[in-house]
C-alpha cells in the first residue's frame, strides 16, 4: 500500500506559475503561508522560505522537506494564505481545499497540473466564488478569498469500508479508500491459520491485512509500518487489538531492534502516475533484513512486476500460494544473509 521512496517532483512548474502570478500583480498577504501536501524537491519561489509552513503526512517527503530546511508538520495551522498542492484524487483535492478555506484568513491558492485535474477544480471553484487564475507549464494556479464561501460539502472525512472483519475507516486520498483492494483480499485468504509470534505488516495502509493477521492464531505482537500519516491514523481506529504497535515510517529503511518471524505485505509500485517497481524491490530487501534466519514473507503483487529474481536472491525457499490473471501471492522463507 502506497508509500516509500521520496517523491521527486519536478521543481519548476509550481514555482514558474507563482513567479509569473506575482509578476502579473498577485500580492500575497503578509505573514506565514501554509502549504498543504508539498512534495520533496519542489520550489516555491518567490515566497521566502522563512514564511513557508509545510504540511505533509507522507514520511519520505516529510523527512526530505525537513532536511531541506523547511518548517514541516503533519497538522496544519491557520495562516493569512494557504496554498494547496493539488493531489490526483478528486475527493482528496476537495477535502484539502475545504481545509484550506477553513484555515486561510485572506487567500486560498490551488496549484496543479492538467493531469491532476486542475481544470475541473478551477471550474468548480468559479461556481462558488470569484477566482483569479494563471495558466502556465501545463497547469494552473488559482486563487480566491475564502471568507464567506461554503465548502462544507467538500469537507469529507473518514468513511467506512465493509470487510469480513467488520467496517473499517478509510479517508479520501488513501490507497483503496472505497473498497478492499482485491490483491490484499487474495493475500488475506491464503494466509495460514497459524502465524509466527512476531509479525509485521509492511505498508499497512488503513489496516486490512493487519486485521487478517490478527485473526490467525500465533501472533503475540504485530508491527504496523506505514508511511502515510492519514492511513496510519485510520489503522489506529481500525486495529484496537493490544498486540498492535504502530510506526509512522518509511518501510524501505525501517528496522526493529529484534528480528521478526513473519512479514505480510502488498507493496506499492507507483509514485503518483509513475510506475516504480523499485518500490516493491526495496520493500522485499527491507523485509529480508528485518526477518530472522527462519523468517517468512507473504507478498502479493501484480503478476507483471519483476519480483521473482530478487525474491530468489534474497530467500532460500520460494513458492507461489495463489495467482490469477492479475495477481500472484508469494511465500518466501529463510532470508539469505549477507545480501542487500
Amino acid at each position: 500500500m502506497p508509500h516509500s521512496l521520496v517523491t521527486l517532483a519536478n521543481p519548476a512548474p509550481r514555482a514558474d506559475r507563482l513567479v509569473r502570478a506575482v509578476e502579473d500583480g498577485l500580492i500575497l498577504p503578509d505573514g506565514p503561508v501554509t502549504v498543504l501536501r508539498p512534495a520533496a524537491g519542489e520550489l516555491f519561489d518567490p515566497i521566502e522560505r522563512s514564511r513557508l509552513r509545510m504540511v505533509q503526512g507522507y514520511k519520505p517527503d516529510y523527512d526530505a522537506l525537513m532536511q531541506a530546511g523547511y518548517s514541516v508538520s503533519v497538522a496544519p495551522e491557520s495562516a493569512p494564505s494557504v496554498l494547496v498542492c493539488l493531489p490526483r484524487a478528486k475527493d482528496h483535492a476537495h477535502r484539502l481545499i475545504a481545509q484550506a478555506a477553513s484555515l486561510a484568513g485572506q487567500m486560498v491558492l490551488v496549484d496543479g497540473q492538467k493531469t491532476d485535474g486542475i481544470d475541473s477544480i478551477w471550474k468548480a471553484l468559479r461556481a462558488r466564488a470569484p477566482v483569479e487564475s494563471l495558466s502556465k507549464s501545463h497547469g494552473k494556479l488559482v486563487w480566491f478569498d475564502p471568507r464567506g464561501v461554503d465548502f462544507s460539502d467538500w469537507a469529507t472525512g473518514a468513511q467506512d469500508v465493509q470487510t469480513e472483519f467488520g467496517p473499517m475507516a478509510t479517508a479520501p486520498g488513501l490507497f483503496s479508500a472505497d473498497e478492499v483492494d482485491p490483491a490484499s483480499k487474495m493475500l488475506a485468504e491464503v494466509l495460514p491459520p497459524e502465524l509466527p509470534a512476531r509479525m509485521a505488516d509492511f505498508g499497512a495502509g488503513w489496516g486490512y491485512l493487519s486485521a487478517a493477521i490478527l485473526s490467525r492464531s500465533g501472533p503475540e505482537v504485530l508491527h504496523l509500518v506505514e508511511a502515510e500519516h492519514d492511513a496510519l491514523a485510520c489503522a489506529r481506529r481500525n486495529i484496537t487489538d493490544p498486540r498492535a504497535q504502530f510506526h509512522w515510517a518509511d518501510t524501505t529503511g525501517f528496522m526493529l531492534p529484534d528480528s521478526l518471524g513473519g512479514i505480510v505485505m502488498n507493496p506499492p509500485f507507483h509514485v503518483g502516475r509513475d510506475a516504480r517497481p523499485e518500490l516493491g524491490l526495496a520493500f522485499i530487501s527491507a523485509a529480508a533484513q528485518a526477518l530472522g534466519t527462519r523468517g517468512q514473507l507473504w507478498l502479493v503483487a501484480n503478476r507483471h512486476l519483476p519480483y521473482a529474481k530478487v525474491l530468489e536472491d534474497r530467500f532460500v525457499h520460494l513458492s507461489v500460494l495463489a495467482e490469477d490473471t492479475r495477481f500472484r501471492v508469494w511465500h518466501a522463507k529463510q532470508p539469505r544473509r549477507g545480501k542487500r
